[in-house]
């Protein structure tokens, strides 16, 4: 009878499923985690499955604690032998059995990164933004492992092919030379086993009889590839998951991969989950309002379990300081009616999205927890050239100073020309003495420095950008990395709009310094639990829920994001608004501005579809 009670139709359809593949289509809020923990008590207690041929994947090593958590107390606190782990876990604890790897034969992150450098050297690549630089490659090598894509068809975003494919090749000569493999290679390792040795194959398909998949939008093709041929023959493979929550293309996921499910296994069972036990009607109704212009998934019709709650606030704001100061006293109105901090949350398309707010926030002493690193705005290396021809002006000519604008617009200087550990340029000027033209380039550069001087730091910015031609620099720099420039300008235009505040570059540096110390503040409280405002991007958000919920800047060129072109990227980002709506269990606020930086700005088109605008 209590059984009856618990699970309810498409729920109850799901956990009693027995064998061959069935794909569940979990909406936001409808109990996931409680579907695949009781299908596996059932498939022990009631079909008599063996625990030790049960295999439980999910994509974050939190998540495959969790699951295993909620599965041992169902069981009464008994552990047993049912396998929980991420596709990395799993694929590695395989590797182990056949190549006897340990622990020490993965790659440090640090050592990656160290192998991309010397490459670069090797390659004489030089790029202002060595860090992004080297993130952003190691993150295209993961692709073309995880998309089992030839090198010859891959177009690098970050560099030209020939400069890519002497890293990639370099970087992956390190690795084996070394002995070592990184998380890539864990699966194309395991693929390339599973295909060559065909006995160990079966040994796993015996072990492991029963596969569920949480998370399964998330998947890229390497993965899939594995589990279809660890599921076979008896495909057993029970998937749960949200196509519209796909929101990992970056990292090489295949949401049309859930989408093809019925086609590669045509006798599969398909139940949706439409029940949202999280968010209120209108919340719920909002979002769906909004999902619903995507053209790559399945249909839905979500019913919320609650009531119809307080309407969705869309609200409009001149810039985006009048949105964060609004923003922080409706918090702290929230506060005051009786909420906690942490029943809050304000979420944003990229971690470059709350400078703002946490200047306000901790303006007002507010507390908050950042889910996600911010970047420091001050320690950008466009932030720094700046600074460093402030810092010039004010008397500081250290060679360190002055290499950081010497050549920024390229002036032609060779370093040789500076000698010492103070810059002297007199001296500049007698190394160029038979070259007129480069005196003059001297001379000017030392009347820059002294205009910057008597300026407040708005107008210091502006001069250095256009009147000595740092915008120029940074256009050409931009076409060097294939960057859009606007990305760039939009470090500028920040550093400009914070300068704002303050009259004298004294107050504006002890700023910067109090901000970068915040900053590292939070870094270590991160993943602790405090009762705060909790900030964090779109993406970090995803499985998590909240009271209250803001979303910040819906705007064209922010979300979706200006690189966001082809129709897939825009139904992808439309996911990521979705995903961002569905943590919202009581209120939403979505906000957005009519100017940034002194230019109009666009209201988002995902914002005229839920309201059903043109």
């Amino acid at each position: 009878m209590e059984e009856e009670v618990i699970y309810e139709g498409a729920q109850k359809e799901a956990i009693l499923h027995f064998k061959g593949p069935m794909l569940v289509l979990a909406g936001p809020g409808s109990g996931k985690t409680f579907t695949i923990t009781h299908r596996i008590c059932h498939l022990i207690k009631n079909q008599g499955v063996d625990p030790a041929n049960i295999l439980v994947i999910t994509f974050t090593k939190s998540a495959a604690g969790e699951m295993k958590d909620r599965f041992e107390d169902l069981m009464g606190g008994r552990t047993t032998s049912v396998s929980f782990g991420t596709f990395h876990a799993i694929f590695f604890r395989i590797l182990k059995f056949a190549y006897r790897y340990d622990a020490r034969s993965i790659v440090r992150e640090d050592q990656r990164i160290q192998y991309i450098k010397e490459e670069m050297d090797k390659c004489s690549v030089e790029v202002e933004d060595e860090v992004d630089f080297v993130a952003s490659i190691l993150t295209e090598i993961s692709s073309v492992k995880g998309e089992m894509i030839g090198l010859e068809h891959y177009y690098s975003k970050n560099c030209s092919e020939e400069i890519f494919k002497q890293l990639y090749h370099g970087y992956e000569d390190r690795l084996r030379r070394a002995g070592l493999i990184d998380f890539d290679d864990m699966l194309v390792l395991c693929y390339e086993l599973f295909t060559q040795r065909k006995d160990i194959l079966e040994a796993w398909q015996k072990k492991y009889q029963y596969i569920l998949i949480d998370e399964f939008q998330d998947i890229n093709r390497v993965q899939y590839e594995i589990i279809r041929m660890l599921a076979s023959p008896q495909n057993n493979l029970f998937i749960v998951g949200d196509d519209d929550q796909s929101i990992y293309r970056f990292r090489g996921a295949k949401p049309e991969i859930m989408l093809g499910f019925e086609q590669d296994y045509k006798g599969a069972k398909k139940v949706l989950l439409n029940i949202n036990f999280r968010s209120t009607r209108d919340i719920v109704k909002t979002a769906g309002k909004l999902i619903s212009n995507n053209e790559m998934r399945f249909p839905k019709n979500i019913v919320p379990k609650k009531g119809p709650g307080k309407p969705v606030i869309t609200r409009t704001w001149q810039d985006p300081k009048e949105e964060t100061s609004e923003i922080v006293q409706e918090i702290m109105d929230y506060k005051k009616a009786g909420f906690s901090w942490s029943d809050i949350a304000v979420l944003y398309r990229t971690n470059m999205g709350p400078g703002l707010l946490i200047e306000k926030l901790m303006e007002y002493n507010i507390p908050f927890s950042m889910k996600d690193s911010v970047p420091n705005l001050y320690d950008h290396w466009i932030c720094k050239n700046i600074v460093a021809y402030i810092k010039g002006s004010l008397g500081d000519l250290s060679r360190s100073n002055v290499f950081q604008f010497l050549n920024r617009p390229n002036r032609y200087i060779s370093r040789d020309a500076l000698e010492g550990p103070t810059v002297s340029f007199e001296s500049i000027k007698s190394f160029y003495q038979d070259k007129g033209f480069m005196i003059e380039r001297v001379e000017q550069m030392e009347y820059d420095l002294r205009m910057i001087k008597t300026m407040d730091p708005i107008a210091a910015i502006n001069y250095i950008r256009k009147v000595i031609g740092y915008d120029d620099y940074i256009r050409e720099y931009a076409q060097y990395r294939r960057m859009k420039p606007e990305e760039l300008f939009e470090v500028l235009d920040q550093m400009k709009d914070s300068a704002a505040g303050y009259p004298t570059y004294e107050r504006w540096f002890l700023h910067m310094k109090e901000y970068g110390e915040e900053l590292r503040a939070q870094a270590l409280k991160r993943g602790q639990s405090i009762d705060g405002v909790a900030l964090m991007t779109m993406h970090s958000s995803k499985g998590l829920e909240y009271k209250i919920v803001y979303i910040l800047d819906a705007n064209e060129g922010v979300t979706p994001h200006h690189k966001a072109v082809l129709p897939a990227d825009l139904e992808e980002e439309r996911r990521m608004f979705y995903v961002a709506m569905t943590r919202a269990k009581e209120r939403l606020h979505v906000n957005y501005v009519r100017e940034r930086y002194s230019k109009k700005q666009e209201v988002s088109r995902f914002v005229k579809e839920y309201l059903n605008r043109d």
